[in-house]
């Protein structure tokens, strides 16, 4: 019976991965719209070439991300282009990915905090981001019911972007992550982000007015990590990272309009703080990049996984997701229509100012 319970829990148990463990606070991450900010924004420069062949050889791959998948399970491709993009819920007191990661670092240990799909529509003119709550209870293959963010703490790459292959119907054709210190540097590199917030809250020590406010690095990162105090608690914080993002890519396509060689810097810091897949070759990035030449930040719709309710699985404090919605919105995904998808849906649909 999926009872309604508040949003707000302390508990995060994940079976077999040492329940109780106490966690750290400061190791929330926030995954990068990788397939918009690193490669598509750029071409308002006019120097696609150029920085996607040198971000790309400063980029850390990932090795073997879809190791073991079986090739006939999975969904068809649609033309487009998809990136699963996650944030780890790291305790390394390291880098965990992009060129800083520690040698041997290992993000699919740690459980994925974000989880998000960003994908370009075939027409090369628009994209979405689709978050799905890290909190959603899902069948993992092989392991049964678990929250979604279990699958990467369990296998990795390969496991998570089975799960969500299977949930969605959604091919993935590249996968991406970030640790909570690269989002740091990225919106450093770009002098902060500016976002609206519905009412004041704080988090972590950061007060956030009523309003637009202007963010650090690490002001940010407490923005996103945010979910106490918040009426909707996992999911407002999902929209919350959702908006970061949109306002980083807003500072991005200013910086390309206004002060293109500012863009280096963003760049540098893009390949210290991600790591891709190892399918993802730098000629990869500069063919992406020329096929969707013509987005925009404007042409980015930003939506939340349709949720059913609330409720509790055991101990743990769990997100039930709308099947018949969600069928709408994946198969929006697969046909390129996710803004007429948001249309439908306001409420799914990111806000000008979210919790």
């Amino acid at each position: 019976m999926r009872n309604a319970v508040p949003p707000t829990r302390r508990d995060d148990v994940v079976p077999g991965m040492g329940a109780g463990r106490p966690r750290r606070r400061g190791r929330r991450v926030l995954a990068v719209l990788l397939a918009v900010v690193l490669v598509l924004l750029l071409v308002v420069a006019g120097v696609v070439a150029y920085l996607t062949s040198s971000i790309g050889n400063e980029i850390n791959r990932i090795p073997d991300a879809f190791r073991g998948i079986d090739a006939g399970s999975r969904p068809a491709t649609f033309g487009g282009t998809t990136f699963l993009l996650v944030g780890t819920d790291s305790r390394s007191d390291v880098p965990i990915t992009g060129t800083e990661a520690a040698a041997g670092a290992d993000g699919g240990s740690e459980r994925s905090d974000v989880i998000m799909l960003g994908t370009v529509a075939p027409d090369g003119e628009h994209a979405s981001v689709v978050s799905i709550p890290r909190d959603s209870w899902v069948d993992i293959p092989g392991r049964g019911m678990n929250k979604i963010n279990a699958a990467y703490a369990f296998g990795g790459a390969p496991l998570l972007i089975e799960t969500v292959e299977q949930l969605t119907g959604v091919r993935v054709d590249h996968f991406g992550v970030v640790d909570f210190a690269g989002f740091t540097s990225l919106v450093d590199s770009v002098g902060g982000i500016d976002v609206q917030v519905a009412r004041a809250t704080g988090n972590a020590g950061v007060d956030f007015a009523a309003g637009e406010n202007h963010l650090d690095g690490a002001q940010a990162l407490a923005y996103v990590r945010q979910r106490y105090d918040l009426p909707n608690g996992d999911i407002d914080r999902a929209a919350r990272q959702q908006n970061a993002i949109k306002a980083l890519l807003e500072k991005v396509q200013e910086k390309a309009t206004t002060d293109p060689t500012a863009l280096y810097s963003f760049a540098t810091s893009v390949g210290d703080a991600v790591s891709v897949d190892d399918s993802l070759s730098n000629t990869g990035l500069v063919q992406l990049a020329l096929a969707n030449r013509n987005l925009r930040g404007s042409g980015v719709a930003f939506v939340t996984a349709p949720v059913a309710g609330l409720g509790r699985e055991g101990a743990q404090s769990v997100v039930y997701l709308d099947d018949t919605r969600g069928q709408e919105l994946w198969g929006a995904i697969r046909n390129g229509t996710v803004a007429q998808y948001a249309d439908r849906n306001p409420t799914e649909t990111l806000s000008g100012t979210p919790s």
